[in-house]
């Protein structure tokens, strides 16, 4: 006889396949901020040593120089470790979707399959370079490194999330016209260059580890304007979009994520602004890295909403 397999058959990863997915970019946002809070409390090399913390211990012990830091940095530390189970548990779900599709007769998802390898082959490669970061004294280099490829990883989080939402993995359609799609991709470039911009006002300022750790050299004030022009830009240019997505009748929920991204741009700015006017207090930076990870994963979004791709029909009767 004959019977429609069901169950998930419109070619989305299930439930609790996409929370897994989420529980990843939620971690990766959270170890940018807790790297920060390492950074801003001067707690660089509250361990001294890598992979070991003092000595020959893993884990902090009584006496160290270091006192309280040491602490702040084994639980930086620490969460990689989480990092790490929730990764292979991001692999783990993709290879069983990847399964259940097989099961169902569904078209493979490969790409898919691939995005969820990213948070394992991610945390993997920062390990060493956590471990370059400490042994080369917080060179603000490294420490920006370690920042950037988050944020490559936060970008790709991001975007696994949203394609495990999405149907299938057809080519991809616009669904703006051409000369929005082209600033949404312009848009992306120049946030990126505030992201590497305020990655090099860190390592010229006193938040760059600690009293021991050299800057870049870079004249504090000059690249702090530079940095501030880059996000003038970026708002502008979103705005820009906003207006021309309301002009072109855009779908609504395109409208909505300029929307949520124009107001998270711009209470970022403000933050920004906060800080330089107020001395750089370390905890109203801690808010300002925060909101950078914020402002990234919106911009992501952003990107992602403009365009869709094709959707899978169906699974095909089985004989059993």
């Amino acid at each position: 006889m004959s019977t429609q397999i069901s169950a998930d058959v419109d070619g989305t990863s299930p439930r609790w396949v996409r929370g897994i997915y989420v529980a990843n970019l939620v971690a990766q946002m959270g170890i940018v901020v807790t790297g920060a809070v390492v950074r801003l409390t001067s707690s660089g090399l509250g361990c001294p040593k890598w992979p070991q913390c003092s000595g020959e211990s893993i884990t902090p012990v009584a006496g160290q120089v270091e006192e309280w830091h040491k602490y702040v940095e084994f639980g930086n530390r620490a969460l990689t470790g989480v990092l790490i189970v929730l990764a292979f548990g991001a692999l783990a779900a993709g290879l069983w979707d990847a399964r259940r599709r097989r099961a169902l007769v569904l078209p493979a998802r490969r790409s898919l399959t691939w995005l969820a390898a990213v948070p394992l082959l991610g945390t993997v490669a920062q390990i060493p370079l956590g471990g370059i970061t400490v042994l080369t004294g917080l060179n603000p280099i490294a420490v920006g490194s370690h920042l950037l490829l988050s944020l490559v990883l936060i970008a790709l989080a991001t975007a696994l999330v949203h394609r495990a939402s999405e149907s299938g993995d057809g080519p991809p359609n616009d669904v703006v016209r051409r000369e929005i799609r082209i600033g949404v991709l312009t848009l992306t470039g120049v946030m990126s260059g505030v992201l590497v911009a305020g990655m090099l006002v860190t390592a010229s300022g006193p938040h760059a580890g600690d009293s021991r750790t050299h800057r870049l050299g870079l004249d504090p004030q000059t690249i702090s304007w530079l940095h501030a022009d880059l996000v003038v830009l970026a708002i502008g240019l979103l705005i820009g979009l906003r207006v021309a997505l309301t002009a072109t009748d855009a779908h609504p929920r395109i409208r909505r994520a300029a929307t949520v991204a124009l107001a998270v741009f711009l209470s970022q700015g403000l933050v920004g602004y906060v800080q330089y006017f107020t001395g750089l207090p370390w905890v109203v930076v801690g808010v300002h890295v925060l909101g950078a990870t914020v402002v990234w994963w919106v911009l992501i979004r952003f990107l992602l909403a403009i365009r869709t791709r094709g959707a899978v029909r169906g699974a095909p009767k089985a004989s059993v």
